[in-house]
């Protein structure tokens, strides 16, 4: 059972419900005492130690449901198995009526077969039938469900069928299933059986073949199942790191949503990380000054050390976007990123240009994102990109505000339309700031070509980085609150 439990909990890890090592272990330890008879008693349990919030539990309750839900297993074996005494005992009644030879019931030949798609065969027909020797041929026609179910279960396990993917994958998985559990012994004897001459063993191959047909179906049935259990989720995570991954310009409108949910989930994961971790403590550098006061009530005996600590503040951040038409993608979703960590970097001032620029901070906070974004790009995306222009605004406006606490984050191609670049304000930007940063869409080798200004650019930044897809850009921003004092 733990193995199974391990299994489960890998499901709502795979459903994004955070689970710890220490959580699993409690709930094996919690299981020992409960047990596993009581459904009700077991799911409380497993939910009281594993799912800590509302929205955990909702998701809890549909992988239980899912996981531990097993209704639909081979429903017409237990019927073949339960059910054949009635059916024996009715056999043998119409047979003591029909004892004078009246083709009563439908014959014995026909009804040989029907009789025994349904589960139901004379008494007769059994002696003269012999027992199957395969052991899934025994498990299908004497085992009970419960036998079958697990043996199935222990198949799916041991060719890992949570690792399915994709839905074209459910006959593979079915026929590994089927393979695990026997088939090529069950498949041998039905031949062998086939190929005997005694109506008993023909008999014996019919039924056979069909319970084999009803399996499956059924291991069919299992397969799926698990597909919708821990593919779903697995389809979701390779769709997101493929997101993660690909060049902001190459998405498509229909992405933007998903886009989103991914740059609203990776900020979520920073504001966790960096929203209480106010300072680092450098452990084997003593602070020589602090430990020599701390213990002089101990006659200068080092009782209690300590350490030098770099406070890490929340950053002053001002951010610059190009949006004009070329990189107006990434700017969105670097925009959507500070927007979105608001609650750990409250002095955002961000900024956006073309030509002209322009401060979009209080719309930001007044506006929801849509129609931030949408607003942002209608009053400062038309215009023919020039950097010295926006440049001289921001030297005009804002340049008394930076101090050696900022950091200023420039994203844009650098292309200038052959125009005068303004390098040297970039210089001050430099001399009066913690940190620039520059992150160009653009792949290193064609920041020297055409109108690109990067050479002249690149001299005056304390930082120069490639930054086209959301992985670059949670690595910088990541980087930003990490060592941003």
């Amino acid at each position: 059972m733990e193995k199974t439990l391990v299994d489960f909990v890998k499901v709502l890890r795979t459903a994004e419900v955070k689970v710890s090592p220490a959580e699993t272990l409690d709930a094996m330890t919690a299981l020992k005492v409960v047990g596993y008879e009581d459904r009700v008693l077991f799911k409380n349990t497993l939910s009281m130690l594993l799912s800590k919030n509302p929205e955990e539990k909702e998701t809890f309750e549909s992988c239980f449901e899912k996981f531990f839900t097993f209704d639909d297993v081979m429903p017409a074996n237990e019927d073949a198995t339960s059910d054949s005494e009635p059916d024996d005992q009715f056999e043998d009644e119409r047979s003591d009526s029909n004892a004078s030879g009246q083709p009563g019931g439908k014959g014995s030949g026909q009804g040989g077969g029907q009789g025994n798609a349904s589960g139901e065969s004379t008494e007769e027909d059994d002696q003269d039938m012999p027992s199957p020797t395969s052991a899934l041929g025994q498990l299908l026609l004497q085992g009970s469900r419960s036998d079958l179910m697990i043996k199935m279960a222990e198949a799916g396990r041991a060719v890992e069928v949570n690792q399915i993917v994709v839905f074209t994958q459910k006959g593979l998985y079915t026929r590994k299933i089927m393979d695990q559990m026997g088939l090529k012994a069950l498949q041998d004897e039905i031949t062998e059986l086939q190929n005997d001459t005694g109506a008993g063993e023909r008999r014996l191959a019919g039924k056979l073949k069909r319970a084999r047909d009803q399996l499956r179906d059924q291991v069919r049935d299992y397969v799926e199942k698990q597909f919708f259990l821990h593919a779903d989720e697995h389809g979701k995570q390779l769709r997101e790191e493929l997101l993660k991954k690909v060049k902001l310009s190459n998405l498509e409108k229909r992405n933007f949503k998903d886009v989103q949910e991914i740059v609203f989930k990776m900020a979520k994961k920073l504001v966790s990380i960096h929203s209480k971790r106010r300072k680092t403590y450098k452990r084997g550098h003593l602070d020589l000054r602090k430990t020599l006061r701390k213990n002089m009530q101990y006659d200068g005996v080092f009782f209690d050390l300590k350490w030098k600590a770099v406070k890490v503040d929340r950053p002053k951040v001002m951010c610059i976007c190009d949006v004009s038409g070329s990189v107006s993608n990434y700017s969105r979703f670097l925009l959507m990123f500070l927007y979105s960590l608001a609650e750990i970097i409250p002095k955002v001032r961000s900024f956006a240009f073309s030509s002209d620029l322009g401060e979009v901070t209080q719309l930001f906070r007044n506006s929801n994102l849509e129609d931030a974004m949408a607003k942002t790009m209608r009053d400062y995306g038309n215009g023919s990109t020039d950097y010295g222009q926006m440049l001289l605004d921001f030297r005009r406006t804002c340049m008394d505000d930076v101090d050696n606490k900022t950091t200023i984050i420039i994203l844009g191609d650098a292309r200038n339309n052959y125009g005068d670049p303004k390098a040297e304000i970039v210089r001050e930007m430099y001399e009066k700031a913690k940190r620039v940063i520059w992150l160009n869409p653009e792949p290193r080798s064609n920041w020297q070509v055409g109108d690109a200004e990067m050479k002249k650019y690149a001299p005056n930044c304390h930082q120069t980085e490639v930054c086209n897809s959301l992985t670059h850009l949670e690595r910088v921003v990541s980087n930003l609150l990490k060592f941003t004092a």
